[in-house]
């Protein structure tokens, strides 16, 4: 995927960060099957996607990448109230530097762990300051009667308390950990707080928090961190694209998105919400009906 790591060292922030394709994990590839393999050539592939023959009928498969609803996320994040709100969630942290992001479901596959012990060890380097600096990690519980959630929920929260015991001081955590459920609005001005959005999942579909996180960006500031095997990377590709099974890759990346300048972020998110307002949820459901009628 596109951006080359360790341009933290350059100090300006501008050269792109390149991660390394890895397979992703548990993944095997899909078996054939043999509708398709006894499908004629003219058949099994159409300009717009793949055709397969079943039971006489001609069943189109494409993709159709799911969006969010861009206006209305633009709009809730230009609401004074909204900006308001970030202010306030950012005095709340003790005023820091830089805050980092993440918002997910509490889940194995979601790589919350390996992003914490990256932040860890740019801190435990010397890398980010732990004074002037906060992660704000949202893990919303899922599956909660279930051994390895309950596990990994004490992991998380163990090694929260490590960093926390290790960095904070007195008044101030360098790590907000948080399991309670937000309203959209609120998580707009989380959105609108955060310097560095990190989403940064072992495995995963889409991934809508990165496209609201650029989606609420009005102010056109603010650098995302993104997981290569999100599917919203395909998408995105202004974001600093990562393989977050490799440790140095992710700090690097984690470190380059909280030194990037101003202009670099302006130019990489106009990029993205550019994209975004052209393919919205709207688009999404205009292309599906389009294809629809196309096969009728």
């Amino acid at each position: 995927m596109q951006e080359e790591e360790r341009a933290a060292q350059d100090g300006d922030g501008t050269r792109p960060l390149h991660g390394r394709r890895a397979p992703a994990l548990g993944r095997r590839p899909p078996a054939r099957q043999p509708a398709l393999e006894q499908a004629d050539d003219e058949h099994q592939r159409g300009r717009d996607g793949s055709v397969v023959l079943h039971d006489e009928r001609r069943i189109r498969v494409d993709a159709f990448p799911i969006s969010i609803d861009f206006e209305a996320t633009q709009r809730v994040a230009a609401q004074p109230r909204t900006r308001r709100r970030a202010a306030e969630i950012r005095a709340g942290l003790g005023g820091p530097r830089r805050m980092l992001l993440g918002v997910d479901r509490l889940d194995y596959t979601k790589g919350i762990e390996q992003r914490l012990e990256a932040y860890g060890r740019l801190l435990a380097d010397g890398d980010l300051r732990a004074d002037d600096t906060v992660f704000v990690q949202v893990a919303t519980p899922s599956r909660q009667r279930l051994a390895q959630y309950a596990s990994l929920r004490d992991r998380v929260e163990r090694l929260t308390g490590r960093l926390n015991g290790a960095y904070s001081g007195v008044g101030h955590n360098v790590v907000h950990y948080t399991s309670r459920q937000y309203s959209f609005d609120e998580l707009v001005a989380l959105f609108a707080a955060a310097d560095v959005m990190v989403t940064t999942p072992l495995s995963d579909g889409m991934n809508l928090v990165a496209k609201e996180y650029v989606g609420s960006r009005v102010d056109n500031r603010g650098a995302l961190v993104l997981s290569e095997f999100a599917g919203a990377s395909a998408e995105l590709d202004q974001a600093l694209l990562v393989n977050p099974n490799d440790a140095e890759e992710l700090r690097g990346a984690m470190l380059l998105a909280a030194g990037m300048r101003p202009d670099e972020q302006r130019r990489r998110m106009e990029i993205m919400r550019g994209h975004l307002q052209r393919h919205d949820v709207r688009a999404w459901v205009r292309s599906f009906l389009d294809a629809l009628r196309m096969s009728a």
